[in-house]
């Protein structure tokens, strides 16, 4: 019966663990993303709309 219950502290430490990882890797993320400026943040989308467009046309087959 102490072996079963060690187990679940064991998973229990593993999943606060992984909840924690996980707030670090969102807050990073967030962190990241407000570091830009609008204007940036228009520059970038309208460079990645332009490649799009240009991945997006077809080729002549001549």
């Amino acid at each position: 019966m102490r072996q079963r219950m060690r187990w679940w502290k064991v998973l229990g430490l593993a999943g606060l663990a992984g909840v924690a990882a996980s707030g670090v890797v969102i807050a990073r993320a967030e962190r990241r993303r407000r570091a830009y400026t609008p204007e940036e943040i228009r520059q970038r989308l309208l460079e990645r709309h332009a490649q799009a467009g240009d991945a997006a046309k077809p080729t002549d087959p001549a």
